[in-house]
Formats: C-alpha cells, structure tokens, sequence
C-alpha cells in the first residue's frame, strides 16, 4: 500500500489544486507520482520513466524556478502528487505547480517554543493531508488543497534540544516521526501519530533504561538518560510484513567514549520494529560505542536480490554501503563508498585523524536501487577531521561533544555504484564537493543527482559516464525527483541549501524544475556545461 491509496490520488480538492480532472489523475502513467520521501516506501526512489535518456540527455533544459525563503538550510525532498510539489524549509511549506512553478499556496510556521534547530528534510502526504515536523519539536498536518493548518502535536522539549528535523513516513493512516538531538544530550525515539488526529499511538526509545531490553550495554546507567540516539533522517516500511526500519544516531557524547562504557545500545543501528505496535522486531548496530559520530541517519533500501535473498541495504557517516540478510540478520557485504582514514581506538587530547566521521560518510539521502541494472547508488562526503578528546559536561539543551573536530583538508564528495548482490563496486565519480542530493536512477538509463557545488549531474546508469553537469546556482542538499505531468517528464530538485559549516553553502532555497528542450527561464541565468572525468577511487578501511 502505497502512502495514498488509489481512490485518495484523486480526491476533488487535489485534483482541482493540481488542475487535472479525476480520470487522468487515476489513468496517469506509472512514474507520474513521487508519493513519499525515496518515492516507494521500501526506500528505492527508482523512476520507471523512460522518456530521458542518455542519447537525448543533452535536450535537457530549465522549464522554471521559484525562491522558495531567504537564506536558510534547505535539505528537504520534493513530493509529487497528481502535478503539484510539495515542499518545506524550516519554517515554510509550499504547494508548487509541477509544471510552472507557480505557488499555489505557501504556509509559515511561527514556532511556539525557541527552535532547536532550523533544518527540516522533508513532508509526507496522504488522504489530503501534508504532514511536517518543525524545529521547536511540533508534527502538523496541513490542508494539502490550501495549507491550512489542521492540527498540530507537541511530540518534544526544545528546552532540552529535541526537535523534529526527520521527514515523516505515512503509510495506512499512520505517521511515523522520530526525535532529533543527540549533541545536545537527548534521550532518542520514534512515535507513530493518528494521521487524523494527531492521538500518539505508540513510542520506541532509541536509548534503553530501566528493565528496557538493551539497558544493560549502557554500562553507567545513568549515562543512558542523555544517550543521543537522534532520529533525524528519513523512514522505510515493508508492507508485507508491517516492519519498519528506523537509522538510529550517534550516543552522546560523541567523542568520549569513556564517559558512557558499553556498546550503547540502540545507537548507530538499524532497528526494526512492528509499525503497528511498536515492539521491537530485530535490530543491527554497525558501531558500537562509537567516538567518531558515525550514525546512521538516511533511509534503507528492502529488495530482493537475484539470489531470492531479502535484503536490507544502508549506509551511513562510516562511509560504508552495508547490507544485511533480513532472514538470518548476518552480514552480506560492507564496500566503503568515500576515503576510510587509518583506524583509531579513541580519540587523545592530542588529537586523531578521523576519516570520514563527523559530517562524512552518508548523509540524510542515502542508497538508491536501480532495479534495470541491480546496482544500489550512493552519493557519499569525503572529509576528514582532526577529532581532540575534551571535557564532557551536560548542560541542558546545550551542545556538548566531549572534545573539538576540526576539518583537514579539501571536502569533495563521491558517486558509487555497487552490484545490489555481491557488493562489488561497478563505477564512480569523484565530485568537486560532497554529494548528499538525493540520487534518482530511471529506467531510461540515467541517473539523477548534485553536489553542494551547485551542479545537477546526470549519468548513465549503466557506465557512470557523466552525461550533463549543469551549474545551477545553489547547493544540491535535498530531493532530486522525475515524475510525468500528462504525456512529459520532468525532473525537480532542491537548490540552495546555506547549512552547516563544514558543507558551506551556496544560493538560496529555490525549486528548480528541468525537462526535454524545456524553455529556460529567463531569471534562471546562463548554464555552464561541462563533461567531467572520473578520477581514482577511494581508498579501501585498512583491515
């Protein structure tokens, strides 16, 4: 079941909002929709659209762009439904035409409490309703037909630095949403909410106490009530089976390991639970009481692999691809996708070179599968920091990680395409900066993606040929989506993230939208286009 039901595609208010009658937006083309965050729930945000290819690639043109708010982070995906993009910044929701750009309408949230955190990655929609967290930890629900606001729920204490940066899954009148924060000492979790009312139905602690399972690898108890295990990345749902997959964040501190003894639990894992219920199904922790801030944090890919296996694939800011059988739960194959630096035991006060850790490694848009060629493609961060161990002192609501991090270096980013069963690498490409855009491979044959040097960069999916490299005049932060409007495909994605310092920052918060021969936008200013080579690979983790 996809996050809106079939006969909910067409309800009257948004097909007059997208301005299509009801039987085209039934009969639409498959593609025509991008209904959750990776398109599909099982996380694969591959496109079967087919007009794009690499032999007409070079026709690809801007339709049209709109600013969207002022220089703010903007890493939020597009959604796509029935001809109109939704879309958020911390403090703004739009209805964008898909075709035009033109706003149909434009929500600002004023936040009850101080923010604690002004990024936002992203919206869910189902029956007729946007759904949203915000950086004062609220989850709303908005009208989708005009952005009125609908209802609203406190879910976390942005006194304590708790806020609702994830993008919300929506799935059989449900909501899911997990709490950010882990630098600031957070207790972790993830909720699931009435999708009518907003009633919490049920809550997970990333961070186990008391008689919790899990509790007794937090070996000071007491450590486990500022844990971390932020929740701040994107969801997946099988629904055949009702298991939901939710990327755990770093402990806290991040840096001082000896602060919290023990494999800290659920931190730095991949933790499956029952969506209905809550209750705790299996779980895969990739670090144990880390030091290096290595969460995971982008949604999983479930597939099944030419081997009949199920498979659960992620990555995370250890700069690993890995996948996990989902029957036996053991390891199938881990390839690193950015530079893996030496290992160290811990951080010294004198300071270690950690590569990638921090802000490395994957970020919030994570693996894509492209089901033609059976490869699972990741955008990647190489970076790396010189991490000093300090002094840990909790202070409420304050950002504390136990010592300093310090980037070394250039910060450029990678492209990696691995097989989907054997893990072996097939292409990549070195990028001038780091890649965490949202990748998009089609059944065309090209796929989608952009750095945070402003380039939308278009590949055969096949070879990793770079076909298009177009400069856009913001950072690539968040959605790269294709959908069809009618009988044309489209491609949307998110321009002009200012963020965080170690990524820079680059344009302002726009939507940009791009088809075949499309007219260009006459404020959109002239594009360079230039062909890129791809340059050595990164080096392997030492053994």
């Amino acid at each position: 079941m996809q996050p809106l039901t079939r006969a909910a595609l067409c309800l009257p208010a948004l097909c007059a909002l997208a301005g299509v009658a009801p039987a085209l937006a039934q009969d639409s083309i498959p593609g025509s929709q991008w209904l959750s965050i990776n398109n599909r729930l099982d996380g694969d945000r591959f496109s079967p659209l087919r007009e794009i290819t690499p032999a007409n690639v070079a026709g690809l043109r801007e339709v049209c762009r709109v600013q969207i708010d002022g220089p703010t982070t903007y890493e939020a995906g597009l959604l796509v439904v029935n001809g109109v993009i939704y879309t958020d910044t911390g403090r703004e929701t739009l209805a964008l035409d898909a075709r035009t750009c033109a706003v149909r309408w434009k929500n600002t949230y004023t936040p009850d409490d101080a923010r604690s955190s002004p990024s936002n990655r992203g919206l869910a929609v189902m029956d007729g309703r946007v759904f949203r967290g915000t950086g004062d930890a609220r989850l709303i629900a908005l009208d989708a037909a005009t952005g009125k606001l609908l209802w609203k729920d406190v879910i976390g204490a942005p006194e304590l630095g708790e806020s609702a940066s994830a993008a919300p899954l929506a799935w059989n009148g449900v909501v899911y949403i997990g709490i950010a924060g882990s630098e600031s000492g957070v207790r972790g979790r993830v909720m699931a909410y009435d999708a009518q009312t907003g009633r919490e139905l049920w809550r997970f602690n990333t961070i186990p106490i008391g008689n919790e399972l899990g509790a007794d690898t937090w070996k000071r108890a007491q450590t486990a009530k500022t844990g971390g295990g932020g929740v701040w990345g994107a969801l997946s749902i099988d629904v055949t089976t009702g298991e939901l997959f939710v990327p755990v964040g770093n402990p806290w501190p991040d840096i001082d390991k000896d602060y919290r003894p023990g494999s800290n639990l659920f931190t730095d894992s991949m933790v499956v639970l029952d969506a209905r219920t809550g209750a705790l199904k299996w779980w895969y922790q990739v670090t144990a009481n880390d030091w290096a801030d290595l969460d995971l944090v982008a949604a999983p890919v479930l597939y099944r692999d030419v081997g009949a296996r199920d498979v659960l694939a992620f990555a995370g800011k250890d700069g690993y691809i890995t996948t996990v059988d989902r029957d036996t739960h053991r390891l199938i194959f881990r390839t690193p996708v950015t530079t893996i630096g030496d290992y160290h035991a811990a951080a010294t006060p004198q300071g270690v070179l950690n590569c990638p850790g921090y802000a490395g490694g994957v970020e919030w848009n994570g693996p894509t599968l492209d089901r033609v060629s059976h490869t699972l493609i990741t955008g990647s961060v190489d970076a790396c920091f010189d991490v000093k161990l300090g002094t840990t002192k909790y202070a409420v609501g304050q950002v504390n990680f136990g010592g300093s991090i310090e980037p070394q270096g250039p910060i450029t980013g990678w492209v990696t395409a691995v097989d989907s069963a054997s893990g072996e690498v097939r292409w990549r490409y070195h990028a001038e900066k780091p890649v965490i855009a949202g990748v998009t491979p089609t059944a065309g044959g090209v796929t989608f993606t952009g750095d945070l040097a402003g380039n939308l960069l278009v590949f055969d999916s096949k070879t990793g040929e770079l076909l298009r490299k177009v400069q856009t005049g913001g950072a690539l932060a968040g959605g790269v989506v294709t959908y069809a409007v009618g009988s044309k495909q489209y491609v949307a994605f998110a321009s002009g993230n200012v963020a965080r310092t170690a990524f820079g920052a680059l344009g302002v918060p726009s939507v940009v939208i791009m088809a075949l021969n499309g007219k260009r936008a006459p404020s959109a200013g002239a594009h360079r286009t230039s062909a890129g080579q791809r340059t050595q690979a990164p080096r392997p983790a030492a053994p």
